[in-house]
């Protein structure tokens, strides 16, 4: 469980900020924002590794879900181009954390 948290809070201090500024002028923006990656994370950490392929088919079918379900729930809040800014955001995030977890084995 520590694993998963912690991988979690780098994705929501990674994701947040970049969904914060694509929702400015929004009421409950930062709730928004912390909501989008709350909802897929948990999928994408405990669901996605259950696939029996390639890791890398296994991070892109994870990142491809991960954006599309971000996406529709930033939809919902009325945030045009949600694709593009959920794909910026789950971009940052994967080569961020990967790139980590390469150099210093976090998360």
């Amino acid at each position: 469980m520590t694993a998963w948290l912690s991988a979690f809070l780098l994705t929501q201090l990674i994701e947040v900020p970049i969904y914060v500024y694509a929702l400015r002028g929004r009421e409950h923006r930062l709730w928004i924002a912390l909501g989008a990656s709350a909802l897929t994370h948990p999928i994408v950490y405990w669901v996605f590794p259950l696939i029996q392929v390639d890791y890398l088919a296994q991070v892109s079918y994870a990142e491809a879900f991960a954006v599309l379900g971000e996406a529709i729930w930033l939809s919902w809040f009325g945030l045009e181009r949600s694709v593009l800014w959920a794909g910026l955001a789950n971009l940052f995030s994967v080569v961020i954390g990967l790139s980590l977890r390469a150099w210093v084995g976090w998360p």
